[in-house]
């Protein structure tokens, strides 16, 4: 499905024609340069490589690679899976700005969640946690993970760790208004991450 990269900006709130309050997170999306075509003949699928932003500093594989089609390197490189028609549409070197979403359209968006280091099991997992009062030295422990039967601890075991900063995609948003002089694009509700966190757009699949 095609798509599109964009940063977050916040989120805001706007009126309905009827008065009612609709939530929305507004995000700068586009306009992303397509940089290369992946084909099914020799990479065995089809998608575009798209780029978005401007990056001050690069490496020299990723200088080179946009040298070569004379283009400034992008902060975020993605690939979209695309049907032939589409890769036929964008050639190498073509813009995809936001009007490619439409108001009223459905779209899932990719982005990383905010990290949140090192978290209990209340917190992670929301355990219920032992008792305040009459002495008790167990507030927030996670308790007993198993017992001398199994003699070692099972796989899939909620116990306290890393929270956050992973890959979440957020499905079925709705597309409240899409700029694309401004290449702003509003979407009901919110998405994953902080302020200036890099987002991938795509057309809704369950949609």
């Amino acid at each position: 499905m095609i798509g599109i990269l964009g940063r977050k900006i916040g989120m805001t709130r706007i009126f309905s024609e009827k008065g009612m309050v609709i939530p929305v997170t507004v995000i700068k999306a586009g306009p992303c340069s397509v940089i290369n075509h992946r084909k099914e003949e020799k990479e065995g699928y089809i998608a575009l490589q798209i780029s978005f932003g401007k990056k001050k500093k690069a490496n020299k594989p990723i200088a080179g690679l946009f040298q070569k089609m004379e283009l400034e390197p992008g902060i975020l490189i993605k690939e979209v899976r695309v049907n032939r028609e589409e890769l036929e549409k964008y050639p190498i070197g073509s813009n995809i700005d936001v009007d490619i979403f439409k108001k009223g359209d459905y779209v899932d968006v990719t982005g990383k969640s905010i990290g949140k280091g090192f978290q209990g099991v209340i917190k992670r997992h929301h355990f219920k946690g032992g008792p305040a009062t009459h002495g008790s030295m167990s507030h927030r422990t996670p308790g007993s993970i198993g017992s001398t039967n199994a003699a070692h601890v099972w796989k899939g075991t909620r116990m306290a760790g890393h929270m956050g900063n992973r890959k979440v995609t957020i499905q079925n948003l709705k597309v409240i208004e899409a700029d694309k002089e401004k290449g702003i694009l509003l979407l009901k509700g919110g998405v994953a991450g902080s302020r200036n966190n890099l987002l991938l757009i795509k057309k809704a699949i369950k949609k």
